[in-house]
């Protein structure tokens, strides 16, 4: 089955169907019977996101959004089969992203040289253009309205150019996508979230990141909604773990600044046997084989975008 999180508040989570079950979640606002999409999953999701409106007992004319907090394909690759199948929807995106949207060969090509072309075609397969007509670029403060639903976004740089948050107005809550870090649901002990940030390349920089961490935390959401994935709670002490997670991080591949063909791999250990350590002080007892099958990407290309970072850093004298 479907996984499926209704928060009582008109938020919904369910699975994108991305990779692995609870990897990516898609995220449904409903009000006075209209939805918004927030992220897409690849194609792939497009069966659940149709589920999801029979299982509410809507259907595709309800939509009248989609809205990609970042145009990474994991969040945006699916958006393409979405508006073919909601007739009413508009695609929400960043101005920096909308282009791509609208003619994504110069997204997908990106895409391809960190991932690798045959995994491009095989998980994502081919991604559908959006008219241009249809698509809403927006800026820091742009605000809409979803059934009487006020939702505003905010510029969050810091790990993409083309990132925005959105801010639910009626609840407070915030949609994320990856600028809240990234927090599995499988790695829960009880009540608590363990937590960890995302530096994916190629746009990743610390000081923005910390940057839109304070802006959200400053808004004192009552929780936050992360496509990867869903609903964290407690979101002052998740955001001083981020921060402290972040600084780790920054901290191991500095210190491998110059450690020539050897840095890729000696960041990568250092962040794994850290945030190992950190799970286990948290309370969860997942093994070390299952943590790393959960990982795995993630670890990947955290440590291909601090590499990136790394590399944009001015030679010292």
């Amino acid at each position: 089955m479907m996984d499926w999180r209704d928060y009582g508040n008109g938020i919904i989570a369910f699975d994108s169907g991305y990779v692995r079950p609870v990897l990516a979640a898609i995220h449904l606002i409903v009000e006075n019977g209209r939805l918004a999409f927030i992220d897409t999953g690849s194609n792939d999701s497009l069966p659940n996101a149709l589920s999801a409106l029979r299982k509410l007992g809507l259907d595709e004319t309800a939509v009248d959004y989609v809205i990609l907090t970042h145009i990474h394909l994991d969040h945006a690759g699916g958006a393409g089969a979405m508006m073919q199948s909601f007739p009413n929807a508009r695609l929400i995106v960043h101005f920096r992203g909308a282009r791509h949207m609208a003619e994504p060969s110069k997204l997908v090509a990106g895409v391809s040289a960190v991932y690798g072309e045959e995994y491009v075609r095989r998980v994502y397969g081919d991604i559908i253009p959006v008219p241009a007509e249809r698509i809403v670029s927006v800026v820091d403060g742009d605000a809409f309205l979803l059934g009487g639903r006020k939702l505003t976004c905010l510029d969050t740089p810091g790990h993409a150019r083309h990132h925005i948050c959105i801010v639910d107005e009626q609840t407070g809550g915030i949609f994320t996508g990856d600028m809240f870090g990234l927090s599995y649901r499988e790695l829960d002990a009880g009540t608590e979230q363990f937590i960890f940030p995302t530096t994916t390349p190629s746009q990743f920089s610390p000081d923005e990141m910390r940057a839109s961490f304070s802006r959200l935390l400053a808004l004192s959401p009552p929780a936050m909604y992360l496509t990867h994935y869903g609903q964290v709670r407690d979101v002052v002490l998740r955001g001083q773990e981020l921060r402290q997670r972040l600084d780790a991080l920054v901290g191991f591949a500095l210190a491998e600044r110059d450690s020539g063909l050897l840095r890729h791999e000696r960041i990568k250990s250092a962040m794994t046997q850290y945030l190992l350590s950190e799970v286990r002080a948290y309370g969860c007892d997942l093994s070390e084989e299952v943590l790393l099958g959960i990982w795995g990407t993630d670890l990947e290309l955290n440590t291909q975008g601090l590499e990136v970072w790394l590399d944009t850093l001015p030679v010292a004298d």
